[in-house]
């Protein structure tokens, strides 16, 4: 079985134009998946093919990154309108990071909305492998009734839903064809001597041989050719299938490829899992492509047995009872299998770095609508971060509440309704508070005395404390200079305990961070005085003491890196700006052509109000990566309402 994927923004006619090419030689079986990727396979021309149709969202980019990771080449699906060639620069930094040979399409070609030559240089600005046009366009006035082909030099009139009709090229065409077709060549004949001594001896190659050559530089991963057609009305459909046919690499090829990326021994790797998910009464169901023959049931694969292996379209056993070479199949009652993962029979190795997902920016505290879930759910959470590759968890720092990292807000409808539907779970969300610390500004000199008589033994300890402000970043400190055994050694470490139980929460509310404390005197009495009395003492004298030396509100500052393309850079300084942050400046993407790293500085609780800001700014394409930098002062209104609002939840 040979497997392509179908890749790029919404609305560009991924899934008709699969529908289309599946349907060329007879009836297609296809299945979709929660994500939203969608299985198809079909047979053409005496080969079995599969389809891999992932979600154009772009909080689904995830999804096709995974894809590729099964992909003997993909397919990038584009409009044909130049204005959004921006849209397609994830998709482009996604191929060129995993080396999967790619072939753009120009689908809804009918409803063109400038030249082609400007489409392909608006794209060509996210990247570094040269895109090279194969077909150019034939039109009646405005309507584009067909194509000519650069390499056979032949002309395609299209026909509704039928295969095109072989036409001369029109006269008014020859002219801009051989320009093109010249351009082609020079791009071609930089990666073969004979094509280029062609040229220079001004002889025509025959077309044959440059077939040839556009197949082994696609294979090689040199070029991104470009085809167009409109899948809506059939137009170039057969054209397209025929260059994954002739030009594609072969099932064989993907193992190395995946191999070289991961840093793996070529020989060890079996399989390559890309995408899972839970089903109701099913459990987990995980996609696997097989890299060599020999895959069934209760076969080893990832260290353990494999379990029931389905026909991935349709869910039935497969045919054969076996995976061979290339074979794209699903299977339950594999637990043991992560996704994406590249498997070997007694190993697990992780996915390539490059399809790492863009860093999560939504971030929502998840809250049990029926309280007696609240115990299971951190473990359904974990089961679905399984096979959701997007999905980040951790624990809210001050309130211990579960924390879910999502890609957006579609993201998080999803992730509701898989607990919903799935492991019956409701749950209502909430966004997380900014950690929030305090600090206090002066020192202060703290008589406390604790004395309780209630009968029997009482408490007694009394102490002198100095409390000061240490400096940033150093944290919690406790000394003493007590003289004369005033209180004795062993009661010492109770009053530092106390002092730093005192810490959890300040007079503003929030936990205290920097704050030195010194034990400088105090008193003791034989019966009453204990451990429980020194630590209460410490703890009391300790707060008193923070309220009297002038506590102040502390935000915490986290550096980001903003990755986005750069025609959208000069958009950022104002939405930092407008959020107190600090511009720390850019610099162009090291790895991925047209793409910008913008740092900056940003106020825990502005991460919010960049999220949406980011994402309205750079048409969803935009995200960030942070790092806590460290805590500042905060005064004025926003201090007052943060404090006001915390006091009043304490209340």
């Amino acid at each position: 079985m040979r497997c392509f994927s179908v890749i790029g923004p919404s609305q560009t006619g991924k899934t008709t134009m699969v529908a289309k090419l599946a349907s060329l030689e007879g009836a297609p079986r296809g299945s979709t998946s929660p994500y939203g990727l969608t299985v198809t396979e079909f047979e053409f021309l005496g080969e079995s093919w599969c389809a891999l149709d992932a979600p154009g969202a772009n909080e689904a980019v995830t999804v096709a990154q995974d894809v590729l990771l099964a992909s003997d080449a993909t397919i990038l699906c584009v409009s044909p309108n130049p204005d959004e060639a921006v849209l397609v620069a994830p998709y482009l930094k996604a191929v060129e990071a995993s080396g999967t040979p790619c072939i753009v399409f120009v689908n809804k070609m009918d409803e063109t909305h400038g030249r082609l030559a400007e489409l392909v240089s608006a794209l060509q600005d996210y990247s570094n492998h040269p895109l090279i046009l194969r077909q150019i366009p034939i039109r009646e006035g405005e309507t584009i009734v067909g194509s000519c082909d650069l390499i056979s030099e032949r002309a395609w009139r299209y026909r509704e839903n039928q295969p095109s009709a072989l036409v001369q090229i029109p006269q008014a065409l020859i002219d801009q064809e051989h320009e093109a077709r010249a351009e082609l060549l020079e791009h071609l004949s930089e990666y073969d001597d004979w094509l280029l001594e062609e040229l220079i001896e001004d002889r025509q190659p025959p077309s044959d041989a440059l077939f040839a050559l556009s197949s082994r530089v696609l294979r090689e991963n040199r070029v991104i050719p470009v085809l167009i057609g409109a899948a809506s009305h059939g137009n170039g459909m057969t054209r397209l299938m025929k260059a994954l046919r002739h030009e594609a690499p072969k099932a064989g090829a993907l193992r190395g490829r995946l191999a070289a990326s991961a840093g793996v021994e070529e020989g060890k790797l079996t399989a390559v899992s890309f995408h899972a998910y839970h089903r109701q009464s099913v459990g987990k169901t995980v996609f696997v492509r097989a890299l060599t023959d020999g895959l069934k049931q209760g076969a080893a694969l990832g260290g353990a047995s494999l379990g029931a292996v389905q026909d991935v379209a349709n869910g039935k056993p497969l045919a054969s009872g076996e995976a061979a070479t290339g074979c794209v199949f699903a299977t339950v009652k594999s637990d043991h299998l992560p996704a994406p993962a590249l498997l070997s029979v007694d190993q697990v190795f992780a996915a390539p770095d490059w399809a790492t997902p863009p860093t999560p920016m939504m971030e929502r505290i998840l809250v049990p609508v029926n309280e007696r879930d609240d115990t299971k759910l951190s473990g359904i959470l974990a089961k679905i971060a399984e096979t959701d590759h997007g999905l980040q968890l951790s624990r809210d720092e001050d309130t211990g509440a579960k924390l879910v990292c999502v890609q957006g807000p579609v993201h998080l409808r999803d992730l509701g309704k898989t607990l919903t539907e799935v492991f019956h779970v409701d749950v209502t969300d909430k966004m997380p508070n900014a950690a929030y610390r305090e600090t206090i500004t002066k020192p202060a000199q703290v008589h406390y005395r604790h004395k309780k008589q209630t009968g029997g033994a009482g408490q007694f300890a009394d102490v002198h404390l100095t409390i000061q402000p240490n400096e940033r970043n150093q944290g919690f400190t406790f000394t003493e200079v007590v003289k004369g055994g005033a209180v004795p050694r062993n009661y010492i470490p109770s009053v530092e305990a106390g002092a730093k139980d005192a810490m959890e929460t300040g007079p503003l509310g929030f936990p205290v961070v920097d704050v030195g404390v010194t034990l400088t005197d105090g008193q003791y009495h034989a019966v009453d005085s204990s451990d429980f009395a020194f630590r209460a003492a410490g703890k009391m004298g300790t707060k008193q003491g923070l309220s009297e030396a002038a506590p102040v509100l502390m935000q915490p500052i986290f550096r980001v890196e903003i990755h986005l393309p750069s025609v959208f850079s000069g958009g950022l300084i104002p939405i930092v700006s407008s959020i107190k942050g600090q511009v720390l400046g850019f610099d162009r993407h090291e790895s991925a052509k047209g793409w910008d790293i913008f740092r900056a500085l940003v106020p825990g609780g502005g991460l919010e109000d960049l999220a949406h800001a980011l994402r309205s700014a750079t048409q969803g394409i935009g995200y960030y990566i942070k790092t806590f930098d460290h805590f500042e002062e905060m005064y004025g209104k926003e201090a007052d309402a943060v404090v006001a609002a915390q006091t009043g939840k304490a209340g």
